[in-house]
């Protein structure tokens, strides 16, 4: 019985004394697990501080995913002055304008073009389409499709936004004398043009409207 007492004692002794060094060392490594993780984390938050981050990453909205670098800042310029400039509504715009000149161009219509073209591009065409008038011609083009149409420089002026236009297209051009006959182009083969217009509008005006101020090959 006496044997018995004793080796209960010697085996609570043990047991305490291996509770004591795991109860050590547990407590020393959930002490040291999270600084063992917590180092690298603030590392990490540390070079992420530090670290330069593009700042095309942070500030290139998707709307300015088809404009190149060389004219983005110039969009950024306008947009920061009109809140309102959208690059897609903007092109799609500009795409229907660019049709609806050529067709009044060909047409002969002075009208439409006063009210598109400012000063110096409607007095080009007027002056073209008086010419053609006078030696009896007409056309008979037209506009197959707009294969392109990408922002080819934008800037603002002042008050004044400008955004060039780079227009490729197919058109069936035909001209025909005073005698209605065929004496150039063909409606069967299209013709691919490339065209750069510029358009323009007084950023502060209530009106959205732009206006062609500037049309040359591209």
């Amino acid at each position: 019985m006496i044997e018995i007492v004793i080796l209960a004692m010697i085996a609570a002794f043990l047991g305490m004394r291996l509770y004591s060094v795991l109860g050590r060392r547990a407590e020393h490594e959930e002490e040291s697990i999270p600084t063992r993780f917590e180092a690298p984390d603030q590392a990490a938050v540390q070079a992420n501080r530090t670290r330069p981050v593009p700042p095309a990453a942070l500030q290139r909205p998707a709307d300015l995913a088809g404009v190149s670098p060389a004219v983005e800042q110039g969009v950024r310029d306008i947009a920061a002055a009109d809140r309102t400039f959208d690059i897609t509504a903007f092109l799609e715009g500009a795409k229907g304008a660019y049709g609806m000149v050529l067709e009044a161009f060909w047409n002969g219509d002075k009208a439409t073009l006063r009210e598109l073209c400012d000063d110096d591009v409607y007095a080009s065409f007027a002056g073209a389409i008086d010419a053609r008038d006078a030696a009896g011609e007409t056309l008979a083009n037209r506009l197959i499709r707009i294969e392109e149409a990408i922002i080819q420089g934008a800037r603002l002026d002042g008050r004044i936004a400008r955004v060039a236009v780079r227009f490729v297209a197919d058109i069936a051009a035909v001209t025909r004398d005073k005698e209605g006959v065929m004496i150039a182009g063909s409606l069967d083969d299209a013709i691919e043009t490339r065209d750069i217009w510029t358009f323009s509008r007084d950023v502060t005006a209530a009106a959205p409207d732009w206006v062609l101020d500037e049309t040359d090959e591209g």
